[in-house]
């Protein structure tokens, strides 16, 4: 998959932004998210994805399903430092949330799936998230239960249950889970009353700073590149500062565990902002606690700046005006096995 490298003060001189920005940089959360042309989203997929993404069964234990790490109850993640998988196993990376995920460009922190199909295959056989030794034994599951072959017959006629049905089908569901309509959208499209003076401040100044070169599109997570890229940016970028070895940023390689291409260290996605206020603890190791916190170290190892007080409050105002409105989740009821069940692993 090809990807997009940047640096926020060199693309923020290459796109000619600069302070003050004229606020027609700013876009809107869409009421509706982006769909391929091969897995257009209708009702019958989205209520199969729905079931697929809330079963646990489909792990080797029976006990963690994507919701386990990405829930929809909350923030979409799960408020750990570390996602937990099968047998209590904590992942090496936090889980991002799967709220606007249909905006991202690529998927993963290191932005290893070019889609949300790719993604969704990718926890299932993790020996630590679902922990399945291979995809179509996660499915074998599937087909065996009646529920599941007529939702997968409503969804996409007969004969279709495959891997990859089952995929469009989770990608579906996840296309329905965008929060728009929050305080900053609603400022953006008129309502100059949405935002309080502070909020204003901090939006400013998120521009001005240079926020916005890599926190840029409607979902704060960079643009919307073609079908098959990725928008990362190096992180940390300035590593001169107490924060890369209080927080042990350096760590982690990112993109390049992916490509083993020494140019690829440290290379992350861009995360979405919006519903920041909602997802902590922060960035890819979980290891900063509080969004006043993050906003400092965003500020210094990507921009080489010292917030004061006033600033990084101003900033945190304007990030909590990226709570969006949540669209209700209804629980379905999913497909039993009347009268026996799987073969579940008890051992790690």
């Amino acid at each position: 998959m090809r990807y997009v490298r940047t640096a926020a003060l060199a693309l923020l001189a290459a796109c000619g932004l600069a302070a003050p920005f004229a606020h027609a940089q700013w876009q809107a959360l869409p009421d509706k998210a982006p769909e391929p042309t091969d897995n257009p989203t209708t009702p019958e997929k989205v209520a199969l994805g729905r079931m697929l993404y809330l079963d646990p069964r489909f792990s080797s234990t029976g006990t963690v399903s994507c919701n386990s790490c990405h829930n929809v109850m909350l923030g979409g993640e799960d408020n750990r430092p570390f996602a937990m998988g099968v047998h209590g196993q904590m992942s090496g990376r936090s889980a991002p949330t799967v709220w606007n995920s249909a905006f991202y460009s690529g998927q993963f922190w290191d932005g290893r799936a070019a889609s949300l199909e790719e993604q969704a295959k990718g926890p299932v056989v993790n020996a630590v998230e679902m922990g399945m030794k291979e995809l179509d034994g996660a499915m074998n599951r599937v087909r065996h239960i009646e529920g599941y072959r007529v939702a997968f017959a409503k969804a996409f006629g007969p004969d279709a249950m495959t891997v990859d049905n089952a995929a469009k089908a989770v990608a579906a569901y996840e296309r329905t889970l965008i929060t728009p309509n929050g305080p900053f959208d609603r400022f953006v499209k008129g309502d100059k009353s949405a935002l309080s003076e502070q909020q204003q401040r901090g939006m400013d100044l998120f521009a001005s700073a240079g926020c916005i070169a890599c926190h840029s599109g409607p979902a704060f997570s960079g643009p919307m590149l073609p079908n098959g890229m990725a928008f990362l940016n190096k992180f940390p970028t300035f590593t001169d500062n107490d924060y890369v070895e209080k927080y042990d940023f350096l760590k982690d390689l990112g993109r390049f565990e992916v490509t083993k291409n020494d140019a690829d260290k440290h290379l992350f996605k861009v995360p979405t902002l919006r519903n920041i206020a909602l997802t902590a603890p922060y960035f890819h190791n979980g290891a900063v606690q509080t969004l006043d916190e993050a906003v400092r170290v965003m500020a210094k190892t990507q921009l080489n700046r010292d917030l004061s007080d006033t600033e990084a409050a101003d900033l945190v105002a304007f990030l909590n005006a990226l709570t969006g409105e949540f669209p209700e989740q209804t629980m379905p009821r999913l497909p039993p096995t009347p009268g026996t069940t799987f073969e579940f692993s008890s051992a790690q």
